[in-house]
């Protein structure tokens, strides 16, 4: 038992003393980088001032030029409207003066050529531009000649002023720019050894480690501790000697065991969720959609056991009955077309169907349904032959065409087109209604989802597209759609021609 203290305090000695030892050259080596980079960050101010000096004396520049061109302008024509440029340079002058003043204020000799040119430029204005403007509006002649004899010389005094400045802040930061490139190369250089030194040192730091540690017993340590962070997958490498190889082995078939009964509750849980959630979407769907239909033939029906009618009357309220009936049958056929194609119980029909005359026969059926549209169809005389149930494919173009007329409350066209693409039939319904708000259509093709039309008073029972869609795909077919919120909406669908090969 003393000699296990003692080598496990000799262990742990060593491996304080080398913590200690990488963590001093570690900071040391940050500690120099990151002097490195103050210098190499001050000589990049530095070198972005003088650049910032170099384009504010040539703004300054520019403003001097504006304004002898606007008094030149003046002093010609006599038209008022070149004073314009030179006004506007004159107003800057000012703030142009105080912020080269403001950059230069850390360079002597700099400043000194700075003042010097503002001292120029001011005196060029008071002593040349304001008298020539003063003669030049009493006598035009007069400011052109005086214009003619003073301005250039006075330019080229200041031009030369300009040059002299724009050489010296030059030669500022050339000299800038070569003590950055100097500190990034220290920097780097410094970096680069001081990591290299830190990596080389924990390398002989991690072989000294795994050599001095016994490594199935560090493993099965961090397996335990990922196992426990929630990672099922981990796996030990299976051996070692007597009781470690039984150890890992018995811990990797305790996670494997852990792992599939995970996903199996995950699983089964997914299962519940959808279970609960379609089960709740279809009672409020249900109750929503089969109240109307049911409370119209409740009431017609208690209408006519407790009152007599004349058999015009009677007549009218059996009509209005056998259509909520209709209505309520129609509403249990499409629950029931929903629950039997989930159990794969839709039977696809092996027919060759042109496709044209069937939707002419849509088309001219829901034309007929409502006044406030005008149903357009553009079908090519040819015929367009599919392979499929008639019955199922005239289900999904009345549902589309419903949609476009029913979501287009304010009327409108709708558009039925068809044609050849390739070895398939395209059809497409356009509308110009309310179109479908980007957020809700990644779920248009869900069972039961109505997005907000489900409190517009638009009827409905969210099935129509999702029935559709499985259809359409039971065909070997795909149904798609485009939108956009008060712009109406195009769907489409593509179905392998009966020409065209067995695409199923």
């Amino acid at each position: 038992m003393s000699r296990w203290r003692t080598e496990s305090l000799s262990l742990q000695t060593r491996l304080v003393a080398a913590s200690v030892v990488l963590a001093i050259l570690v900071a040391a080596a940050f500690v120099i980088l990151i002097l490195s980079l103050a210098t190499l960050r001050e000589a990049t101010r530095q070198e972005a001032q003088s650049r910032d000096v170099t384009a504010e004396a040539l703004m300054l520049q520019k403003l001097v030029l504006d304004v002898e061109t606007g008094l030149r302008g003046y002093v010609i024509t006599g038209q008022e409207v070149f004073l314009d440029p030179h006004n506007a340079a004159r107003r800057q002058l000012p703030d142009r003066f105080d912020d080269l003043e403001r950059l230069v204020a850390d360079e002597s000799s700099q400043r000194r050529r700075a003042r010097a040119l503002i001292a120029t430029i001011r005196r060029y204005v008071a002593d040349y531009v304001d008298p020539v403007l003063q003669i030049a509006s009493e006598n035009r002649a007069a400011g052109l000649s005086a214009a003619d004899i003073e301005g250039k010389r006075r330019i080229d005094e200041i031009e030369k002023q300009f040059g002299s400045f724009l050489d010296a802040e030059d030669v500022l930061v050339a000299s800038r720019a070569r003590s950055a490139d100097e500190g990034s190369k220290l920097a780097i250089a410094l970096g680069v050894s001081g990591l290299a030194a830190s990596a080389g040192f924990i390398l002989l730091f991690a072989l000294y480690l795994a050599r001095s540690i016994a490594r199935p017993v560090r493993e099965a340590a961090s397996g335990a501790a990922q196992l426990a962070g929630g990672d099922l997958s981990m796996r030990l490498h299976e051996g070692g000697p007597g009781e470690v190889g039984d150890l890992t082995q018995a811990f990797n078939e305790m996670a494997e065991r852990l792992e599939i009964a995970l996903g199996d509750l995950a699983e089964q849980n997914a299962k519940l969720r959808d279970s609960d959630r379609m089960k709740s979407e279809l009672v409020n769907t249900v109750s929503h959609e089969l109240r109307t239909p049911l409370a119209g033939v409740l009431g017609f029906t208690s209408l006519l056991l407790s009152r007599d009618y004349d058999p015009e009357t009677r007549r009218h309220y059996l009509g209005v009955v056998d259509a909520q009936a209709r209505r309520l049958s129609e509403l249990i056929d499409k629950f029931l077309d929903v629950r039997r194609i989930e159990e794969g119980g839709f039977a696809q029909v092996e027919e060759v169907v042109d496709i044209a005359p069937l939707l002419r026969e849509e088309a001219q059926l829901y034309e007929e349904q409502s006044g406030d549209h005008r149903l357009e169809l553009d079908v090519p005389e040819q015929p367009l032959p599919v392979r499929g149930d008639p019955d199922g494919l005239r289900q999904v173009i009345g549902n589309l065409l419903s949609n476009a007329i029913k979501y287009s409350p304010e009327g409108g066209v709708v558009k039925l087109a068809a044609g050849l693409e390739g070895d398939s039939v395209r059809v497409v319904v356009r509308d110009q209604g309310m179109g479908i708000p980007a957020p809700q259509q990644p779920r248009i093709f869900t069972k039961f989802f109505r997005g907000n039309v489900a409190t517009s008073g638009i009827s409905g029972t969210g099935l129509g597209l999702a029935l559709s869609r499985d259809i359409v795909e039971s065909h070997g077919g795909r149904i798609g759609f485009t939108s956009a919120e008060g712009e109406g909406s195009t769907f489409w669908l593509e179905l392998p021609g009966a020409n065209g090969g067995d695409k199923h």
